[in-house]
């Protein structure tokens, strides 16, 4: 008899534990977290289409079913279905990544080959160590053949092109690297077009630059011309490796911190006003900036999370951190496939996005509870949390971290804003009042002389930098450190996340 009861206890406790784990899979889970792992899987999908290489899952019926399942999971709101998100989602990445893969074969029988390319410039010309004219290129052609992917160009002379130009250049065609199909060496230009009426944002830029230039002394004035649009590539060699050393490259790129002070301000000057005025100076904000700046890596993440936490802020809502990064993931890796097959600076971007909006949040409920940090309290552990989250693909890539990064963030970045006020009045001065821009710019040249003066500072010191060199593995483990630290956090603090907003 007792035997009897023992075994019937232990069948009811299994039953009871079979119909709770069944309960638990059938609970209802919010439709963005079915987002956010349809999210994963595209991004998944897309770093494993190139090791693959199943050119068959290019088939539209692959996006199809991928788009069937993410639909089923995303109405149907069960955890279960968590799964079917997942798996919808590595279909519609292998999809978009096998289809990239499937067109950049068109440059195999290209490479070693002396070729003439027509293609658009897609950034700034830019010089590389030995001082040659580097363009990238996008919209290939060749011989009318409209080819993918982009090209990674050396000029043999120096002719002035610019963002949005139509290019033919000639020369051998190789292997490219990063996420660059091909490249070419000491190109010869037979031909520059540039159309009518072309990039208006790049005129309006280079214009307002000049106005800039005129009211304030270089490198002062290209450290705030940085600032404004993120128009690194005319600092002068120096200053640009001194921001280098000090870890200070960020405010100087079109990178989503720029953005973020630029959005903030124009919600903030309307908000009183009207919500609707706010929401809508605050989006033509982030449409110029990114036309200003044009589509790198860096500015698409930065554009979609501030546009997607605006529209959230707008109507009332909250988008969790760990909703809004794989979304912005899948949706930049949809666009542009290569871009998580080796694009540094897309990588940087979404790490350091990680870093303040889920690390930094984490890091203070954790050791300051519920109370709300000043600017500096603020800014210390952005700066800790971006550098932590940024530091295994830093190592990966380039060997070196900056030991005087934090200090010099500190110092610099609280100003920022600041700067970027003063050197808008400046550029605005030397158009209104052209014979006083000097003295209406001065303001801006004393605070970016200081500015100029503490990178190079901290640059100058001899343990600035340090070298270590890691593998991928190395990499994989810090990230996992990194993530267990923040579940640990988590649990401690019971923050929630969804209350963060990058715009606010």
């Amino acid at each position: 008899m007792t035997i009897e009861k023992h075994t019937g206890k232990l069948l009811n406790k299994a039953k009871f534990s079979y119909t709770s784990n069944m309960w638990r899979a059938r609970q209802v889970v919010h439709s963005s977290w079915q987002v956010a792992v349809l999210g994963i899987g595209i991004f998944a999908g897309v770093v494993l289409a190139p090791a693959l290489k199943w050119e068959f899952l290019g088939a539209i019926s692959w996006l199809l079913t991928g788009i069937l399942l993410g639909l089923i999971a995303i109405t149907r709101q069960r955890a279960y279905l968590l799964a079917v998100a997942l798996v919808g989602g590595l279909l519609i990445g292998l999809w978009r990544g096998s289809l990239e893969v499937s067109n950049l074969h068109a440059y195999d029988s290209l490479y070693g080959q002396a070729v003439t390319l027509r293609g658009v410039v897609s950034d700034d010309a830019d010089t590389d160590k030995r001082g040659a004219v580097v363009l990238r290129l996008g919209d290939i052609s060749l011989d009318g053949k409209v080819l993918s992917g982009k090209l990674w160009v050396t000029l043999a002379e120096k002719p002035e092109v610019k963002r949005s130009d139509i290019v033919t250049v000639s020369g051998q065609l190789e292997k490219g690297f990063g996420t660059f199909a091909g490249s070419m060496y000491r190109a010869e230009v037979s031909k520059i077009e540039r159309p009518a009426p072309g990039d208006i944002a790049l005129r309006v830029r280079d214009w307002f630059a000049a106005a800039i230039h005129t009211a304030i002394p270089d490198p002062e004035a290209s450290l705030g011309v940085g600032y404004l649009v993120g128009q690194r590539r005319d600092l002068p060699a120096e200053l640009d490796n001194a921001l280098k050393l000090a870890g200070l490259t960020h405010i100087v790129v079109a990178s989503g911190y720029n953005l973020t002070i630029l959005v903030r301000l124009a919600r903030r000057l309307f908000e009183k006003i009207s919500k609707y005025l706010s929401f809508i100076s605050a989006g033509g904000m982030i449409v110029s900036f990114v036309a200003i700046t044009g589509m790198s890596p860096s500015m698409s993440r930065a554009g979609l999370v501030a546009g997607l936490s605006l529209l959230a802020w707008y109507y009332g809502r909250k988008i969790h951190p760990l909703v809004l990064l794989p979304l912005a993931v899948a949706a930049t890796v949809l666009i542009n496939p290569s871009y998580a097959w080796g694009d540094v600076s897309w990588q940087l971007s979404f790490a350091a996005f990680a870093g303040v909006m889920i690390l930094a949040p984490l890091l203070q409920a954790f050791y300051f509870g519920a109370k709300k940090p000043g600017i500096v309290r603020q800014i210390l552990g952005e700066t800790i949390s971006a550098t932590l989250m940024t530091l295994p693909i830093i190592l990966l890539y380039f060997g070196q971290m900056s030991n005087v990064a934090i200090p010099a963030n500190l110092l610099i970045l609280p100003l920022v804003p600041l700067a970027m006020l003063l050197t808008f009045i400046a550029g605005i001065g030397a158009l209104l009042l052209p014979t006083l821009g000097w003295v209406i710019g001065y303001p801006a040249y004393l605070l970016l002389s200081y500015m100029t003066q503490t990178a190079q500072f901290f640059a100058n010191l001899p343990w600035a930098t340090t070298e270590i060199e890691i593998t991928p593995w190395h990499a994989v483990v810090m990230y996992g450190i990194l993530i267990a630290l923040m579940i640990f956090m988590w649990q401690k603090t019971k923050l929630n996340l969804r209350n963060t907003n990058i715009i606010e």
